[in-house]
């Protein structure tokens, strides 16, 4: 009998794990990448399928240290077996939500009570912010599942110690969890799951459990998974732990001049808003449940909300989706309002499943508002029709770089860029070419072969070779040999064009200088 209970719970947990990333995966293939991020991030991880390359992450060929390569790992590896497109592309965030849901469902399951669970694992997933993350192609969502499973898997090893019960398995798998953390963002892989660890132990005065922390089994096993590719990067690339560790980590965290710069207070109404309508039913009225006091669950969920929101909000560079770590402990704050008397006597015991109904509507729009603002279809660049890109055929884009377009254009050798690569400001400004410029440091004769100087344009354009050529529709005014009638426009939207030029049957140093009949410019809008 003991061995057919085992059978059955281990078969209703695959099945609600199957039942969560089904959930999480069905809109995954509706919409296209979102530029520029989901363009970046699916771009490296397709240079690695392409290359097979699979230590070093490039962008464009060039090698790019600004995140570690988890995501890219798992990404390509997708790709490789269920083809390019956006919803392998996306697996890996899809991966990283189901496995926080599923350890939320499972911890809360041990050491609260089964409705509590099964409330919060349905709540988390039906939250609009969640579902979007969960289907976007960057690598918050992974690293922010990284961090969940770290979390509870540590408490579910102190709480078991405590309770006479076997610890040291979950505990690796919490070191196990964060080494992945790591991988997949950098230090805040290990860094966020152990203040919230000691934020708890404060909170609860265990200091025992403190004691956890010093595992050597678990440190071992942590430097075991993390440590081999940053050792191996820094051997190849002699700058690789200032750029990675102290640009990417500490300068980026404490100094402005990058992108997305908001108040302290951006996250909270950001939380609120993407977690209607869930976030409604903490204003329910506690009546019963807390009235002697926080148990140890609650502290946990507590200081692990206040923590991430509170840690995130500091910098002053916010995007949206890296304070999505906040969702689990925010989700069993929910649930628990569901369980108080306020919401389950009288009428109001179908509120719960009409939020839920309704949460899974907004998380379906959701996917088609991100798919219509997120990228819209009129700035969109298609292939052009009818006219295929022949394998030795190159790419020019024109002091633009169009992310996504490697992956619909299936290009098989990095593009080329023409632009003003010595502009002495291009390190002042966190964009495309600030990135571009720092990956080409690390291999300068990759970088001089797909950055070309704006002077230099008659030496790749010369040649016995067709080129295709993008850039804004205002292109011809800053590079007036665009409007000679041996550029063909051949495909155009609201943002961008792109040209066909066949070359020239020999070298040419003048051949965009030579008399040709000019065709008017584009107009623009």
């Amino acid at each position: 009998m003991r061995a057919l209970g085992n059978w059955l719970r281990g078969l209703e947990i695959a099945l609600g794990v199957l039942a969560i990333f089904c959930w999480l995966a069905a809109t995954a293939w509706l919409r296209h990448l979102t530029a520029p991020d989901e363009g970046r991030y699916v771009g490296v991880a397709l240079e690695m399928l392409r290359t097979g390359d699979w230590v070093v992450p490039r962008l464009d060929g060039l090698p790019f240290f600004h995140k570690p390569p988890l995501f890219y790992w798992i990404g390509a590896s997708a790709m490789s077996v269920f083809g390019v497109s956006e919803w392998a592309a996306r697996l890996p965030s899809m991966l990283g939500a189901t496995a926080a849901a599923t350890a939320l469902w499972l911890f809360l399951r041990r050491w609260d009570s089964a409705p509590v669970a099964r409330a919060a694992a349905g709540v988390f997933v039906t939250m609009p912010f969640l579902y979007i993350g969960a289907q976007f192609a960057n690598l918050d969502m992974l690293v922010a599942g990284c961090i969940t499973v770290t979390l509870l898997f540590a408490a579910h090893a102190a709480l078991a110690r405590e309770a006479g019960e076997p610890w040291r398995m979950p505990l690796a798998l919490a070191f196990a969890s964060a080494a992945l953390g790591v991988l997949a963002k950098g230090l805040i892989g290990l860094l966020l799951p152990g203040v919230i660890f000691i934020g708890w132990v404060l909170a609860a005065r265990k200091a025992r459990r403190l004691g956890l922390l010093a595992w050597w089994p678990g440190w071992l096993l942590f430097a075991t998974i993390a440590m081999p590719w940053f050792v191996a990067m820094q051997l190849r690339y002699a700058d690789f732990f200032d750029y990675f560790v102290v640009t990417q980590h500490f300068r980026r965290f404490a100094a402005g001049g990058f992108n997305n710069v908001e108040p302290l207070w951006f996250y909270v109404p950001v939380i609120g808003l993407l977690t209607l309508p869930w976030v409604g039913w903490l204003a329910v009225r506690p009546r019963r449940q807390w009235r002697f006091g926080l148990g140890d669950i609650d502290r946990l969920m507590l200081v692990w909300l206040v923590v991430i929101v509170v840690f995130f909000s500091l910098p002053r560079s916010k995007l949206i989706g890296y304070v999505l770590p906040a969702l689990p402990p925010l989700a069993y704050l929910i649930a628990r309002a569901l369980q108080r008397p306020a919401a389950t006597e009288g009428g109001a015991r179908r509120l719960p499943r009409w939020t839920a109904g309704a949460a899974a509507i907004v998380c379906v729009l959701a996917v088609l508002a991100a798919d219509r603002f997120g990228t819209p279809p009129g700035a969109r660049l298609p292939l052009p029709a009818g006219r295929p890109i022949a394998q030795d055929d190159q790419v020019l884009m024109l002091d633009v770089y169009v992310y996504e377009l490697p992956f619909y254009w299936r290009l098989t050798h990095p593009v080329m860029v023409l632009g003003d690569w010595d502009d002495p400001a291009i390190p002042q400004h966190d964009n495309w070419r600030k990135e571009m410029s720092d990956a080409a440091r690390f291999d300068p004769d990759q970088g001089r072969s797909v950055l070309i100087r704006s002077g230099d344009a008659a030496s790749v354009l010369c040649v016995a070779r067709t080129t295709w050529l993008v850039g804004p529709r205002s292109a011809p005014q800053s590079w007036p040999w665009l409007n000679d009638p041996r550029f063909e426009l051949v495909a155009q939207n609201s943002r961008l064009a792109a040209w066909r030029f066949a070359g020239v049957t020999a070298s040419e140093p003048r051949c965009l200088q030579r008399d040709a009949p000019q065709r008017p410019a584009i107009e623009v809008p």
